[in-house]
């Protein structure tokens, strides 16, 4: 790995001549985090907040995989941590080797995805190493980051929207050779240029938040966010909610930002938003006990809510905790507004009443991750200095199992950053003059900065 980390090293400096990557030699194994097959019973028993990824994850050595047609093989300057991660680690809501069965019974090059080990990861910033038949748009050497829907596109459900397509997967946790390792392998038509403003890790930490943020809030296939929405945003200082306040902000619309501290508010009013809860603070109680919620508390929100709008309701709930919040979320949307959710971290099992949904004509969309298009479109303003990289922590490869466990107790703020191949921080900025136009917003948004 030291030849092609040497290569990858030299375009940093101003006088460097890109090397020929397609001639440098594929290292026969790699580093990757793993879960490991035999290991899915590990927390058998234990409580979920009880289950350690530190004890799950391992950094082991693996083979390079084969290359197949349409794909690329991506030396991984650095990655980060998103909560399907989390989920892999404690082998919730059930263990991803099933999904990696079935991909293995699809087809002979799909096979190779079916092992013993899973290599983890949905994120990545590096340089591609080797494309395989049929790739056109990218060549070895190109600086990329990747998003993380593989789909085979085989089907004519797929072409209007990629997401709708029936075997469509999410890198690094419903396949296999993900973006927490050295090299990564995964379809052409998952990259995308680079932001040449940003460091590795920097780049490395929109992808799959960002992308998902993108399509729930902004896209038409979500919320069709416009100007002057009001937005409850639940968790907006956090990996996915921090892309979300920060589109609203630039798209016209009013975040209302929902965090769990008052370090977690300063973080949101740093990005500018000026309509933040601290619903720790200020003692919300959705759930009475484990059965029972209480109407009570979410018409307390609701009316908390209105102070903050100048007596609006929210327009559009930003979902993502699930059962302990869908309730309330409901209740407060407006009446014809839209409650979008894409995940349950809380919970899969949401009850609400639907009343509050059916007689006030209120839709609820569900959103996963996002298309080619909508990621692009995501990465594209991330590019132009629109769109910053949240960062709270970066990690080295081998303190991943610490990333994952920071993030499953939620003592994060905006993402968790890993050095992969990176042997350091603030390396691979390019655009200096793009970057000095945004140093204030890139270190306002992390809580480590780089000058």
């Amino acid at each position: 790995m030291k030849e092609i980390l040497d290569a990858i090293l030299a375009l940093d400096t101003a006088d460097a001549v890109s090397a020929d990557f397609a001639a440098l030699p594929l290292p026969e194994s790699y580093r990757a985090i793993t879960v490991h097959k035999d290991e899915t019973d590990l927390f058998d028993g234990l409580a979920t907040r009880d289950k350690d990824p530190r004890k799950s994850l391992h950094l082991d050595e693996v083979p390079v995989p084969e290359l197949g047609p349409g794909e690329a093989l991506v030396a991984v300057m650095a990655s980060s941590v998103n909560y399907n991660s989390v989920w892999t680690s404690i082998f919730e809501p059930l263990p991803t080797f099933g999904f990696l069965e079935r991909y293995g019974k699809l087809s002979g090059l799909a096979a190779r995805h079916d092992l013993p080990y899973h290599v983890i990861g949905s994120d990545l910033a590096g340089v591609v190493l080797r494309t395989g038949p049929g790739v056109h748009a990218w060549k070895p050497g190109d600086e990329v980051v990747a998003h993380c829907l593989s789909v085979e596109l085989e089907s004519s459900d797929g072409h209007n929207d990629t997401m709708l397509d029936p075997e469509q997967r999410i890198w690094g946790f419903e396949t296999n050779f993900g973006g927490l390792a050295e090299i990564a392998l995964v379809k052409s038509n998952q990259l995308m240029p680079r932001a040449r403003h940003l460091s590795w890790e920097e780049a490395a930490a929109p992808g799959l938040v960002n992308s998902t943020a993108y399509r729930q809030l902004v896209s038409r296939n979500g919320a069709a966010m416009k100007q002057g929405d009001n937005v409850l945003v639940w968790g907006a200082s956090g990996g996915l909610g921090s892309y979300a306040t920060q589109f609203a902000l630039a798209g016209g619309a009013n975040p209302v930002c929902v965090v769990s501290s008052p370090q977690k508010a300063a973080v949101c009013r740093a990005m500018g938003a000026e309509a933040v809860i601290d619903r720790s603070a200020e003692d919300y109680r959705f759930w009475k006990d484990e059965h029972t919620q209480d109407p009570r508390e979410w018409k307390r929100f609701g009316k908390r809510i209105r102070d903050l709008t100048g007596g609006e309701d929210v327009d559009i709930v930003f979902e993502h905790p699930g059962r302990e919040t869908f309730g309330a979320s409901v209740y407060v949307t407006r009446k014809g507004g839209t409650i979008v959710t894409c995940a349950s971290t809380s919970g899969y099992t949401h009850e609400y009443d639907n009343r509050y949904l059916w007689m006030s004509l209120k839709r609820i969309i569900g959103s996963h991750f996002a298309n080619y298009r909508e990621a692009w479109e995501a990465n594209r303003l991330v590019a132009k200095g629109r769109i910053h990289p949240t960062l709270s922590r970066v990690y080295a490869l081998h303190d991943t199992g610490q990333a994952a466990h920071d993030v499953h107790r939620n003592t994060h703020q905006g993402k968790v950053g890993v050095l992969c191949l990176a042997p350091e921080e603030g390396l691979g900025i390019h655009d200096e003059d793009l970057r000095a136009q945004h140093i204030d917003a890139i270190n306002r948004y992390r809580t480590t900065p780089h000058p």
